[in-house]
């Protein structure tokens, strides 16, 4: 470094002057220029370090961001690649699980389908016997087998609420009824194991009897359509064919005059109605006494239909009837405050 000695007695001035390189040398221009002139900017050696560190710290900054980037890149593909085999294995368990519910859903038709059949074979083997004279009338009274007379207003009502009564639709026109009839189909002999109502399109269908909902969908292998089917107390149930619309679903619980869906023409049909049946312990029986069944015509069931075992029946109703605060009786006692 070169220093700067003036002579002795030399002015002050003569000192700053030596002083200026030496000063300079730890400073930096930075000179601008344009057509209008120059402008000349002077750093010191602060300012460059300042400067120098700054742009280091940047740099530094810049580095770590594009190394974030990166690794966060990586995990966002791996994440992508994770989501598109989640997919394809959610795909493939959605896949399987509707091939699982058609394949049951084929399995409940063949069941339900032979169940029908071998119902509708009883049902011929039963009129068969009937016919030839197999099977003898009973030779008990309606007297004798069912006491109705001593039954009170809640026995009454608890066998009308419990056991199918009343018809199903506003209409109590019969357009086809229970027994043997040429199938307007097949053309063919067959059973008819219900009543078919007369019923326009649209018209409610609604519950003769308390019960809980067992099936609410489209039956395809018995020719219903869309149909219901109801299982109520002692051993009965009853089915709604041909439903144009449903408004109900299955594990139900429904009381009696409950809308079930609306009439229609669906299924094995030829014109919109609706076809009913009734059945107890899964044996099909002549809808026609249970529509006709009223507090008003009590008798008019245990004296059509002998295939059911009353007297055990009104017993077990007696008893019923006798349980005290059951909710059935509390619900019903304005009705049987009103009967006779």
């Amino acid at each position: 470094m070169t220093r700067c000695f003036p002579a002795p007695g030399a002015a002050l001035a003569s000192w700053r002057t030596c002083q200026k390189p030496q000063k300079m040398r730890n400073r930096y221009q930075i000179t601008i220029s344009n057509y209008r002139g120059a402008r000349h900017f002077t750093l010191n050696q602060f300012m460059r370090r300042t400067l120098l560190g700054s742009a280091g710290v940047l740099a530094l900054a810049l580095l770590g961001g594009a190394i974030v980037i990166h690794v966060l890149s990586s995990s966002v593909s791996d994440l992508n690649a994770e989501l598109v085999a989640l997919k394809a294995q959610r795909d493939g368990v959605l896949t399987e699980r509707t091939s699982l519910a058609a394949e049951r859903a084929r399995l409940e038709s063949e069941v339900e389908a032979k169940a029908l059949a071998l119902m509708a074979l009883g049902d011929e083997v039963e009129n068969i016997e009937i016919l030839i004279g197999l099977r003898s009338e009973p030779e008990r009274s309606l007297a004798q087998r069912v006491d109705t007379a001593s039954q009170t207003a809640h026995e009454k009502r608890l066998m009308l609420q419990s056991i199918p009564s009343g018809y199903p639709v506003s209409s109590e026109q019969v357009t086809s009824p229970f027994g043997m009839r040429r199938h307007p189909i097949q053309e063919r002999m067959a059973m008819h194991g219900g009543v078919d109502l007369r019923a326009p399109r649209g018209t409610p269908v609604y519950a003769t009897a308390d019960g809980v909902v067992e099936w609410a969908a489209k039956h395809q292998s018995s020719g219903m359509g869309n149909m219901v089917r109801l299982v109520h107390n002692y051993g009965f149930s009853t089915v709604y064919g041909h439903l144009d619309q449903i408004e109900t679903r299955p594990g139900s619980y429904v009381q009696r005059g409950d809308l079930l869906g609306y009439s229609g023409n669906t299924g094995a049909s030829t014109a919109p109605h609706l076809h009913y049946e009734v059945r107890h312990l899964n044996r099909r029986l002549d809808p026609k006494p249970f529509m006709r069944w009223s507090i008003n015509d009590y008798d008019i069931l245990f004296a059509k239909e002998e295939r059911v075992e009353w007297e055990s029946l009104v017993e077990i109703i007696r008893k019923t009837a006798a349980t005290p605060q059951r909710p059935s009786l509390l619900q019903g006692q304005a009705w049987s405050a009103s009967l006779p």
